[in-house]
C-alpha cells in the first residue's frame, strides 16, 4: 500500500489533541456556581480561577491549536534540506 500525503503529520495532531486538552480545561475552571443564588450573592465569580487563570489557560489552548495546524511536517524539513545543499 502506498502512503498518501496527510494535510497532518502525527505530531499535528498530537499538538491539536493537547491544545483541546487545554481548551476543555479551561471551560472547566470556568464553571462553577451562578452569580444570584437563592441564598444572595455568590462572590466566587469574582475569583481568580475564574476571571484570570481559565482564560489564560483557554487562550494557551487557542494558540497552540495554531502551532499545531502550522507545524511543519518532518518530511518537508528534510526536503527543504536537500534542496538547500543542491
Amino acid at each position: 500500500m502506498d502512503k498518501k500525503d496527510f494535510a497532518f503529520g502525527k505530531q499535528n495532531y498530537i499538538i491539536c489533541a493537547v491544545s483541546v486538552v487545554l481548551i476543555i480545561l479551561g471551560f472547566v475552571l470556568m464553571t462553577g456556581a451562578s452569580s444570584t443564588v437563592e441564598g444572595g450573592f455568590e462572590p466566587d465569580i469574582f475569583s481568580t480561577r475564574r476571571i484570570v487563570i481559565a482564560p489564560m489557560i483557554c487562550f494557551g489552548g487557542f494558540l497552540l491549536m495554531i502551532v499545531g495546524i502550522l507545524f511543519p511536517q518532518k518530511k518537508e524539513l528534510s526536503e527543504e534540506k536537500n534542496n538547500a545543499t543542491n
